[in-house]
């Protein structure tokens, strides 16, 4: 007995099928791009105050900058205190579990950072927190 191969003529390529993952790739793209939270950032340096107390914290979205010239900075932008609380509310609209974090310089007044603090939970953003730099300097 002998035995014949039988080859197929059909030109069909047997491969791996990509689109598959192709599709889970950017499905897990998607879910990384809604998922990221964005910090808006002030735009400026400024020199925290030391406190014992302070300590870490991973929430704080939008970053509200107090120089001691009494300028105030959002989002990489001088802005006027009249300014803060419309632009609060646009941000807060977008995102509501948002945060905001007044960071002020050591020789900032306080009466203008008791001021933006109030333009800001007028904006509607409940959770305010004052940025200070730990003792040993981090």
């Amino acid at each position: 007995m002998q035995s014949h191969r039988h080859e197929s003529d059909s030109g069909d390529e047997h491969g791996i099928d990509l689109a598959p993952m192709l599709d889970f790739v950017l499905n897990l793209l998607i879910f990384f791009i809604i998922t990221t939270s964005f910090v808006r950032e002030p735009g400026i340096t400024v020199n925290r105050q030391e406190a014992a107390t302070a300590s870490p914290r991973e929430s704080g979205n939008i970053l509200i900058a107090l120089r001691a010239n009494d300028e105030i900075w959002m989002d990489r932008r001088q802005v006027d205190l009249k300014e803060v609380r419309p632009l609060i509310e646009r941000l807060h609209v977008e995102r509501p579990e948002d945060t905001v974090i007044v960071i002020a310089d050591k020789a900032a007044k306080t009466g203008l950072l008791a001021r933006v603090m109030d333009e800001v939970a007028l904006g509607g953003i409940e959770e305010i927190a004052i940025g200070a730099q730990s003792l040993g300097g981090e």
